[in-house]
């Protein structure tokens, strides 16, 4: 049976009908005024649905419903009757009089395209199906009969277009990923899309402000300003082509794949579509979606009043024996009991051989057992109404398939008895503000606002004593694990909703729920900062994490675009999480991008600059004002200009005051200052030198100015801080040298900002132009279009 599908001017949707799941128009060959002597045949619409491939012109028709340019067009019939008794079809004659006839319409230079139903026609150029720049009735009788040759049986029709010139070409499309669905893509389009793959992505439905990151994001954007003779290609008709690819993909969930290529931009600026496809056809097969776990219940289980650690073990360097000792030797108010058939003691504590024996109810289990024993447990802990079970045991879906049946078995036993699993696979998880360690790692970091999750609990308990040493204070620590039932995306969630949560750091390896992560995330976002560190970034090491936690990766492209869109501050190094924390912890945000610089020396002052640069921050130029004030104080000689270089001055007072008058200044946002603390280090080391070969000076002399330089930088400490609490704007520390002394965060009674200082000017602009997007985010992002 054929169906014609006619075009309703007023409906702008996308319906299933009898020809394809696409609303289209054009579908059928028509009969012409004298065809009598033929017998013409239809479109071929059932081949055309088994591929689910529109014709280009029928794709196009489609795109301008919603608001995408496209070229002028005239679909000729290839009509076609039959010979030898009806076995074989053969064009008529007639097709080449009517592309004449469609050629008269547009005048030359024209383009001619071979149209097919078949999914061999959306590769139209390969099979030699398109001919361009035709200037003449010569060159078209040969481009006509070149394209029914090469089209053979398949060909339904040739499509007339005028010849679109233009120097600029772009790509705009959409396809439907499992991890994230609709995602829109924009770039520099023709031959160059896949040689330069100059492409940018967002997930469908766009904002504004998502648009045009897109567009900023692109490595050749100067093309897009005045080119080489030929106009600028207003950003308007840019995010008019997305807003209506995002439109597109949400009202018509049968459209799998969109691809505009070439996007041509024309002398005058003016973009139009000279080439489309859209495939129809199920999306392919999305991440199965996982319950969410009850967040007060979660919650609960990081202030347990009564833990038991089932699998606890007398010999040292086992897990049984490692968590327990961490969670002994804190200062955790809650119960503790231990578990194990032997029963007697272990640290000092009674062991009961089975959970029965424990008196009460349990809100923790830390489970140590070996795999296959993990299932038996679970009865016995819901009769003890468990809320939770730490799973440290391995053995699970990071083994192959054998371990994700286990693991799934557990998961689904769990369930039903409304015990939550964390892990498993895990390292173990913390809460410092109820003196609760249990993990691996006996750190014990301050209490604070950083919320970190880990799915590596190695990388974690890392994080954890860096934390501890650098005064970084932590909300609470998790390791994620298998997430065989509490995932990244409940983690984020939990923290969401967690008054004392400030920042949410996380390393992850796989995303289980893509369109999951990037909601929650973009929510988190909206409220406090999410810092995350992807592993699995190249195929090595998507590889290994795949090992390692038994999960597969996106395409590392649409991630990291999700997770810019999202608001999510990405970083390439561990020790960068922790340094963002710190500021975000520590710090108001800066406006903008704009950073004034004062530096001990000439040469630190230069290699900031340059890093901000590179890390798209802003060095402006002084202010009159500005170099005035700070004449009298410096030498002649000094920079009068950003950075401002104080010359290596003694004179405690200079940068007290200098850092003020920069604070003042309407001009910047932020002020990195560089090598003043850290000066004792120096000093300490040059009096240890004297001490050893110049008895002219005593002992007693040089220790008191150690203890002066120590007094000073305490006091600068202080008024760094003051002068942040008093200008609102971040104020980032480099020191000089650092010692094992030496922290990121230093605390001020009274204060509500921290005084913060790096090692090194690379870990302080990386820190600050983290902030900086996020402040960015923060304010642009807007409503979608």
């Amino acid at each position: 049976m054929n169906t014609t599908v006619r075009k309703q001017a007023s409906d702008a949707t996308i319906k299933e009908t009898g020809c394809t799941t696409i609303k289209q128009a054009g579908c059928t060959t028509t009969k012409q005024a004298g065809d009598a002597t033929d017998e013409l045949l239809p479109c071929d619409c059932s081949q055309q649905r088994s591929d689910k491939t529109l014709c280009e012109d029928e794709a196009k028709k489609i795109l301008k419903q919603y608001g995408i340019p496209v070229v002028s067009e005239i679909r000729v019939p290839v009509s076609q009757y039959r010979v030898n008794g009806g076995s074989e079809k053969v064009s008529s004659p007639l097709t080449e009089s009517r592309v004449m006839e469609a050629v008269s319409t547009f005048g030359f230079p024209v383009v001619l395209k071979g149209l097919g139903s078949s999914s061999r026609f959306a590769h139209k150029s390969e099979m030699g199906l398109v001919h361009t720049s035709i200037s003449d009735h010569d060159s078209l009788k040969k481009a006509v009969a070149d394209i029914i040759e090469r089209g053979g049986k398949e060909l339904e029709g040739i499509l007339v277009q005028p010849m679109v010139r233009g120097k600029r070409e772009l790509v705009a499309g959409m396809f439907k990923d499992p991890q994230y669905g609709p995602v829109i893509m924009f770039g520099l389009g023709g031959i160059f899309t896949e040689a330069l793959s100059d492409v940018s992505f967002r997930l469908a439905p766009l904002t504004d402000f998502d648009m045009q990151e897109m567009v900023n994001e692109i490595s050749a954007r100067k093309m897009l300003g005045n080119f080489r003779g030929e106009k600028e290609i207003g950003i308007d008709q840019i995010k008019a082509v997305l807003a209506g690819l995002s439109n597109l993909a949400l009202n018509s969930p049968e459209i799998r794949e969109i691809d505009i290529n070439p996007l041509i931009a024309t002398s005058d600026g003016e973009l139009v579509a000279v080439d489309a496809l859209i495939v129809t056809g199920d999306s392919p097969k999305s991440v199965n979606r996982r319950p969410h776990v009850d967040k007060r219940q979660l919650a609960s289980l990081f202030y347990p009043k009564t833990v038991a650690f089932v699998g606890a073990s007398a010999t040292l360097g086992k897990w049984g024996h490692m968590l327990l000792t961490n969670a002994l030797s804190g200062d955790f108010k809650g119960k503790i009991y231990l578990v194990n058939p032997k029963g007697g003691v272990i640290a000092g504590q009674k062991v009961y051989p089975s959970v029965n024996e424990i008196e009460g109810d349990l809100d923790l289990a830390v489970v140590t057992l070996p795999a296959h024993m993990v299932i038996d447990l679970l009865p016995h802990l819901k009769a003890k109404n468990a809320k939770g079970m730490l799973l440290i045991t391995s053995g699970f879906a990071e083994t192959g398939d054998d371990g994700s049946k286990l693991e799934q078995q557990v998961v689904a036993k769990a369930a039903e008895y409304g015990i939550i699993i964390l892990g498993p696979n895990t390292m173990g998880i913390c809460n410092p503000h109820n003196d609760f360690a249990c993990s691996a790692a006996h750190v014990h970091p301050l209490a604070g606002s950083t919320a970190l999750v880990c799915q590596s609990g190695n990388m974690g308990t890392q994080l954890l004593a860096f934390a501890e040493q650098q005064g970084i204070g932590i909300r609470a620590f998790a390791g994620s694990g298998n997430e065989a039932m509490v995932t990244i995306e409940d983690y984020m969630e939990l923290f969401e909703i967690d008054e004392k949560t400030r920042s949410v750091v996380l390393y992850i390896e796989s995303v289980k729920d893509g369109r999951r992560f990037f909601e929650s995330a973009k929510r988190v976002s909206e409220k406090k900062p999410v810092i995350v560190l992807s592993g699995g970034r190249t195929a090595i090491g998507r590889k290994a994490a795949a090992s390692h936690t038994g999960a597969l990766a996106s395409n590392a492209k649409v991630t990291r675009s999700a997770f810019r869109q999202a608001g999510i501050i990405e970083v390439g190094q561990p020790m960068e999480l922790l340094d963002l924390s710190a500021l975000f912890s520590s710090m108001p945000l800066p406006r903008g991008n704009r950073v004034a610089i004062m530096t001990l020396g000439g040469g630190w002052g230069v290699v900031t600059a340059d890093l901000c640069a590179e890390h798209n921050l802003e060095v402006p130029q002084l202010s009159p004002e500005i170099i005035e004030t700070l004449n009298p104080l410096l030498p002649d000689y000094w920079s009068h200009a950003n950075p401002v270089d104080i010359v290596g001055e003694n004179d405690p007072n200079i940068p007290r005051v200098a850092l003020e008058e920069l604070l003042k200044w309407d001009g910047c946002d932020a002020v990195i200052h560089l090598g003043i603390h850290g000066k004792r280090i120096f000093v300490e080391k040059m009096v240890n030198s004297i001490v050893k070969v110049d008895p002219a000076h005593s002992k007693e002399s040089l220790e008191s100015m150690k203890e002066m330089l120590m007094e000073f930088e305490s006091q600068y400490v202080s008024h760094v801080i003051k002068l942040t609490e008093k200008y609102n704007k971040p104020v980032l520390g480099v020191s000089l040298l650092t010692d094992n002394t030496s922290k990121t965060l230093y605390h001020a009674d009274g204060c509500r900002y921290n005084g913060v200082f790096f090692p090194s000017p690379e870990r302080a602009v990386k820190a600050l132009s983290g902030m900086c997007k996020y402040s960015r985010w923060l304010n642009s992002n807007t409503a979608v279009v």
